[in-house]
């Protein structure tokens, strides 16, 4: 599959179709038993989390991995260090002024700014959601793969969050490719779908074409009208 600059797609499948696991080989946390990965022309199969940050590719996590025990601001910070250093921790942060802007402008990027000192155990579910997109895009990389965003959100808060944190960071330039359950949020937002089944790729277009695909209905959607 190819990912194409500037686009916004999702990814859907049944629990077990193999949609983390695509993410967490593009992103380096599992090394492809075969097959090749190329970024923007150069093979990265097999590299690791850190130097695919630093190249360009970010993602967010299911379950939010963050520090709780320390601030957002903090959070963010680090995420900065992570992206852009080869080694890196709290206790041997540099607090540039570069750094520290950067962070602030995430916090009101996201709606964090409230927030900006408080510690990230403290917080609700859903600020600690938007934290976790805002410390996968604090770099602006190329592409951003976000691990259902709205999970653990509430059905009410969804939309926005939607609206508000993932579709500003979709532009000419970045790509957006986010794993959903919710077919209406697919519907409303991705402008490319891709389902997967079982390990394979089971259809790959525009959305309201892979939704209304027979296979992913049977086999995806449960045949079930989205």
């Amino acid at each position: 599959m190819t990912l194409n600059r500037g686009e916004i797609l999702a990814v859907i499948g049944s629990n077990g179709a193999g949609k983390t696991t695509f993410v967490n080989m593009v992103t380096g946390y599992l090394k492809p038993s075969s097959g090749t990965i190329h970024f923007k022309g150069r093979d990265i199969t097999g590299m690791g989390p850190r130097d695919t940050a630093r190249a360009g590719i970010c993602r967010s996590f299911q379950i939010s991995q963050i520090f709780a025990q320390l601030t957002v601001l903090e959070n963010l910070v680090m995420a900065d260090v992570a992206a852009s250093e080869n080694k890196g921790g709290l206790s041997a942060l540099a607090l540039t002024d570069e750094r520290i802007e950067r962070a602030r402008h995430s916090l009101g990027r996201f709606g964090l700014d409230a927030f900006a000192n408080r510690v990230v155990g403290s917080l609700p579910q859903g600020v600690k959601k938007q934290l976790d997109i805002a410390m996968a895009a604090v770099t602006d990389p190329a592409i951003i793969l976000l691990d259902e965003p709205t999970s653990g959100v509430s059905v009410d808060e969804k939309i926005g969050m939607m609206e508000s944190v993932i579709l500003p960071l979709n532009n000419e330039e970045s790509t957006v490719l986010f794993i959903e359950h919710d077919m209406d949020i697919v519907t409303r937002f991705a402008t490319r779908t891709i389902a997967f089944y079982e390990g394979t790729i089971l259809a790959d277009g525009a959305t309201a074409e892979v939704l209304a695909n027979d296979k992913v209905r049977q086999f995806v959607m449960g045949g079930v009208h989205a």
